[in-house]
């Protein structure tokens, strides 16, 4: 659409991300004068709260989350929000809300509404916006996760909402779109000519997307019983990175032809094999030298649901025909990481008598650390008597050693801006959620088949003993 929103209403205001990402991520793209001026903020939740309570509560988070250098012009900021008491359920307050965003007499403002709700709120929500005039076609919404736990439940979530907006005006928002690596994975693809003829089968060996997390239940124990680590990271995070990994080159960079590219992927992704897929929850151990308790100590009651899952998943087209792409994800390990490691295949013949070659291989860091870093073989300096010494070198991009001056952002950062634009190229359609849960149900079908309970793993470790083996009888070993 591009069309940039005159009104930005946030349901959730006084939660938990609306303080961590979305109140600082406002803060500093005012800062920067990426809104532009007349934009209007408004919060809205259940709390009875004043304008100046609003701005209060926005004013600790942005000072407790956002770095002092990017809060300039915080005062000005605070200015632009106000807000508006909501209980989502009831009909008494969209009125309101609807007067406070200047669509009551029916004039033009142009709005944009950022939904982070439980599910089960999104019909009665989306029914409220409906009847008071705040769904109509100069209204647009995004939608945080979960949308759903299964393809049936997100096909009704999508259902309820397309009964008051149209597809180009839902934003489904996955906030791993919004890193600046990942984004920079498309333009690594796409705007340098040596990767894209090599990004095949015929070059390509695997490839590996790990995501690990050195916390707990850290108090959404609730939520990640509904979820589990297959549920939570896979669906959505991990298949977004896989897709963006394995497209097709698009026709450009709008939202229709990128997303296009993504869907076919998710659908070319092969039914899983009950061998292909590890389900770990840990227990007690030591993560950063401290001890931590088990899933089952800090849940405080016996439980099948996984913490860990490691899967080798295909992708049956003629570009990856062949190529394993080999997936974990955990709590409770080691180390804080997101990354993308592509395994490239040993050369054809070695022509170095006694050296031995390794596979180039591109790593690209998504988290804690944004980098990209490509291991070549190279010589060693020195004069030998017979032939050359060989041995692996680096080279290493990390960015803000790249970008003189620039900063690392808050992924939101990014979507919010889109969303108040109106570019939906680094958000997800209909298509690709159900396409998604198409795929995440099958496993867990076979793991119901099989009533599979996950295989313990002490804290601090890279999850069960099972995970190393679905790999290394490829062949392979884990990038750890």
């Amino acid at each position: 659409m591009n069309i940039k929103a005159d009104t930005l209403i946030l349901f959730g205001a006084t939660g938990d991300l609306s303080k961590r990402m979305l109140l600082p991520s406002l803060c500093a793209l005012h800062a920067e004068d990426l809104l532009h001026a007349d934009l209007r903020i408004i919060g809205t939740a259940r709390s009875e709260l004043s304008d100046n309570d609003f701005r209060n509560l926005a004013r600790e988070a942005i000072e407790t989350y956002l770095p002092d250098h990017r809060r300039g012009r915080m005062a000005e900021f605070l200015n632009k929000l106000s807000y508006s008491q909501l209980d989502v359920t009831t009909p008494e307050g969209y009125a309101a809300l609807a007067e406070k965003a200047g669509l009551k007499e029916g004039d033009n403002r142009q709005v944009a509404i950022f939904l982070s709700t439980a599910p089960s709120l999104f019909e009665p929500t989306i029914k409220g916006l409906a009847e008071h005039g705040l769904a109509g076609e100069n209204s647009r919404i995004c939608l945080e996760k979960p949308l759903g736990t299964d393809l049936e439940s997100s096909c009704a979530i999508n259902d309820a909402v397309a009964s008051a907006f149209s597809e180009d005006r839902i934003f489904r928002i996955d906030h791993y779109l919004g890193k600046e690596t990942v984004q920079n994975l498309i333009a690594l693809r796409f705007a340098n000519m040596f990767f894209e003829p090599l990004w095949n089968s015929q070059h390509i060996e695997h490839v590996q997307i790990s995501v690990g997390e050195t916390v707990g239940l850290e108090g959404r124990a609730d939520f990640y019983e509904s979820a589990g680590a297959l549920r939570d990271m896979v669906q959505n995070h991990m298949l977004q990175l896989l897709a963006l990994v394995a497209m097709e080159p698009p026709v450009s960079f709008d939202a229709g032809a990128v997303r296009d590219e993504k869907v076919k992927v998710l659908r070319s992704l092969r039914k899983m094999e009950p061998d292909e897929s590890v389900t770990g929850q840990y227990r007690k151990g030591a993560v950063d030298g401290q001890p931590v308790a088990g899933y089952d100590e800090e849940l405080g009651r016996d439980s099948n649901v996984e913490t860990f899952v490691a899967l080798k998943a295909h992708i049956d087209n003629w570009r990856w025909q062949g190529v394993p792409f080999y997936l974990r994800t955990g709590k409770r390990m080691p180390e804080r990481v997101t990354e993308i490691v592509v395994q490239f295949r040993c050369v054809p013949h070695n022509i170095f008598p006694g050296a031995k070659l390794k596979q180039n291989r591109l790593v690209i860091g998504i988290q804690p650390e944004e980098n990209i870093h490509l291991s070549m073989m190279a010589k060693v300096p020195g004069i030998e008597n017979e032939g050359m010494t060989l041995r692996q070198v680096p080279l290493d991009i990390t960015m803000p050693d790249a970008f003189t001056g620039k900063f690392k952002r808050i992924a939101y950062e990014r979507l919010l801006l889109d969303l108040v634009d109106g570019r939906q190229t680094l958000f997800v359609r209909r298509d690709e959620v159900e396409a998604q849960w198409r795929w995440i149900d099958s496993i867990r079908e076979i793991w119901e088949k099989e009533d599979r309970a996950p295989k313990t793993y002490a804290a601090g470790s890279w999850g069960p003993s099972k995970a190393i083996a679905l790999v290394e009888r490829d062949g392979v070993s884990w990038h750890d």
